[in-house]
This record gives structure tokens, C-alpha cells and sequence, in this order.
């Protein structure tokens, strides 16, 4: 397992990673009712095919992740 930082930017007006330290994603979903997210885990699954999770910074732009 391997932790990675990240910096969110929700309401985008694209679904994008920017490579850098922290790694950037940008997402079209809102930060509302957890929808940002979730459109995080979905693009970073896609990117790293396998599996993601937050442990912490839910709701925060800075996150820590976890690939499984």
C-alpha cells in the first residue's frame, strides 16, 4: 500500500491530473455532499488501475491517499 498527497480543485471546468508534488486533480463535481470525492476516487482508480481510498482530509482540498 502507498500513501500519495493530493490537492483538489472541485468545480473545474475539467476532469484532469496535473503531475507534481502534491499530485493535482482537478474536478468537475462540486464540493457538495461528498461529490468531489467521489469523482476523485473514480479518476484516480482510472489512473492508477487499482484501487483508492481517502484516509484523511475528506473534507478538505489537501488529501492523503491510499492505493490498495
Amino acid at each position: 500500500m502507498k500513501k500519495i498527497s493530493v490537492k483538489v480543485f472541485p468545480n473545474s471546468k475539467k476532469d484532469e491530473i496535473i503531475q507534481g508534488n502534491p499530485l493535482i486533480i482537478k474536478v468537475k463535481a462540486k464540493a457538495e455532499k461528498n461529490q468531489a470525492n467521489l469523482a476523485v476516487i473514480k479518476i484516480l482508480k482510472r489512473y492508477f488501475k487499482a484501487d483508492i481510498r481517502i484516509i484523511k482530509g475528506k473534507t478538505s482540498r489537501k488529501k492523503i491517499i491510499e492505493i490498495i
